[in-house]
């Protein structure tokens, strides 16, 4: 039987069992169709010998305990993919859960290949199937059976066995630091800070003109902030397709904005249509100078993209070597700027990213070290270019 938590008495004795605890898995059941903010339907807690579900939405319960739990620093709260579920709770309390672990990033980071998900880890691992039927389930809607419950339940009973395993495997390999180096995100409260003004760059559009993408991103910034004020989903004010068309077409009246394809008339001629007129006219104040300047990939050149294929195969050499997904070492923008020269903000010259690859690309790059098939291993190296080397 789920201990299920519907009130506040009984959230402050099961938060007292936890306060001792090392550690504690959570996981959120959540639903954000018909809103812009996650609607918080289940909260799962579990610890070596304990596991609850918390009922948020009950009449009869205040979740300041299980926020006073998550304040405690002596305990490292533990996550499966946890951006979402940690923006949910930063949204909430205004904090991050510190310390955290989140099992996919330890995955990653030990080999187990890129976003490895709960369920194949669970069975890879631990060596249980878990029964995922319950998955779609409306979490918003009440009573929930126990077949619902044991399966959210699941979802940080098996992560207290795999938080374990993955501590054990980065002490193991001195992995500890690495994953640190990735937590760094989840732990950054810009991570779960939307800045309205950014938002235009996750639409899809063809123009390279800077005038269009200038309306586009005031127009973007103009539904994220209605999207927010009234707490729905930004696709159902308008959807991005329609925002490219606008800030392509530029109209100045309803009559313009009716013209354009698939534009409803009551959109056009209503609240919506009004406030979207008001901010292209606010556009056309912006000074040229202060347009959106789009980054233009520049070609690069024939030995820049032959450098670029060498990395890309030093990279692939490591990767395996080391047993990391090779994005996480150096992603293909890594690789770009070390072609062409550009290393400042190159993540794979930092850390421990540089132990294991920067350093060497750098020594690739400069004609110290070049990469040749070595007969005797069968499978290629990298070897210091001297005259002694007739492979290279």
């Amino acid at each position: 039987m789920v201990n299920l938590i519907d009130t506040t008495e009984k959230l402050e004795q099961f938060c007292a069992l936890l306060n001792d605890k090392p550690f504690i898995t959570i996981d959120l059941e959540f639903m954000r169709e018909k809103t812009y903010y996650a609607e918080l339907c289940l909260i799962q807690v579990g610890a070596e010998g304990q596991a609850a579900v918390i009922d948020p939405m009950s009449k009869d319960i205040k979740l300041e305990p299980f926020f006073k739990l998550l304040d405690n620093q002596n305990i490292v709260k533990v996550f499966h993919s946890g951006r979402q579920d940690i923006e949910i709770l930063y949204n909430l309390t205004g904090k991050i859960p510190t310390p955290l672990f989140d099992t996919q990033v330890a995955a990653m980071v030990c080999g187990y290949g890129e976003s490895a998900g709960y369920e194949s880890l669970v069975k890879g691992i631990l060596k249980i199937d878990l029964d995922k039927t319950s998955r779609c389930s409306n979490w918003e809607l009440r009573p929930l059976d126990e077949k619902q419950l044991q399966y959210a339940l699941s979802d940080v009973t098996h992560l207290v066995n795999l938080y374990i395993h993955f501590k054990q495997k980065l002490a193991e390999n001195g992995r500890e630091s690495w994953l640190e180096s990735e937590l760094d995100i989840l732990r950054n409260p810009q991570t779960y800070d939307v800045d309205p003004y950014e938002i235009w760059h996750k639409i899809r559009h063809r123009s390279h003109n800077a005038k269009v993408l200038t309306y586009l991103r005031e127009l973007a910034a103009w539904r994220e902030k209605r999207a927010k004020s009234k707490n729905t989903p930004r696709q159902s004010i308008m959807k991005d397709d329609m925002l490219a068309n606008i800030a392509a077409i530029c109209p100045k009246t309803i009559e313009e904005l009716l013209q354009i394809r698939n534009m409803r008339k009551d959109v056009a001629q209503g609240k919506l249509g009004t406030e979207i007129l008001e901010v292209l006219a606010k556009c056309k104040e912006i000074p040229a100078s202060e347009y959106v300047r789009p980054e233009k990939d520049k070609p690069m050149s024939a030995g820049a993209q032959a450098l670029y294929e060498l990395l890309k195969l030093l990279l692939k050499i490591r990767s395996a070597e080391q047993g990391v997904v090779a994005k996480l070492i150096a992603t293909d923008d890594d690789l770009k700027m070390l072609s062409t020269f550009q290393d400042e903000n190159c993540m794979a010259l930092s850390g421990w990213r540089y132990d294991i690859f920067g350093k060497e690309a750098i020594e690739l790059r400069n004609g110290n070290v070049c990469i040749a098939y070595d007969k005797n291993k069968h499978g290629i190296v990298l070897k210091e270019n001297n005259p002694e080397n007739q492979g290279c």
